[in-house]
């Protein structure tokens, strides 16, 4: 196996365990309002395993200024939550986290509407043109 696969295998490997770690400390540990009921979504660790960027979801937090303020909350406990991840793990270093909201879960919905709406269309455009074709009559090629 390369160094490269097993290397991103690590990474992964860590950037799950963070993920799971930081889930659980939330649930249990972080008393701040403000994060009230936080989904940790992905989490990526950079090559060097120096920063982990930690994406994140909130069904309460709707307006954008309330995304701002978990965001804030996060960052204001990053130390805590690095030092609970560090002290589950048996890591040479643990990276510093920085947090990102990820609005995947409300655009979600979203997108998939426009797929349908889209495919929607292309059948109709689809049942348009057999019926123009089947008006005009059978194809029969020039010259005869």
């Amino acid at each position: 196996m390369g160094s490269s696969i097993r290397n991103a295998e690590r990474d992964l490997r860590l950037a799950d365990f963070i993920r799971d770690e930081i889930a659980r400390a939330l649930l249990s540990d972080v008393r701040d309002p403000r994060i009230g009921m936080t989904s940790v979504t992905d989490v990526r660790v950079n090559g060097d395993m120096s920063r982990a960027d930690v994406y994140v979801s909130s069904l309460s937090a709707r307006s954008e200024g309330e995304r701002e303020a978990l965001i804030a909350a996060l960052d204001h406990a990053a130390g805590f939550l690095r030092s609970k991840v560090a002290q589950r793990g048996n890591l040479r270093t643990t990276p510093r986290f920085r947090f990102h909201y990820d609005d995947l879960v409300e655009s979600g919905p979203r997108i998939e509407a426009l797929i349908d709406r889209a495919v929607e269309g292309g059948a109709e455009a689809v049942a348009r043109d057999r019926a123009q074709d089947e008006a005009a009559g059978p194809l029969t090629p020039p010259g005869r």
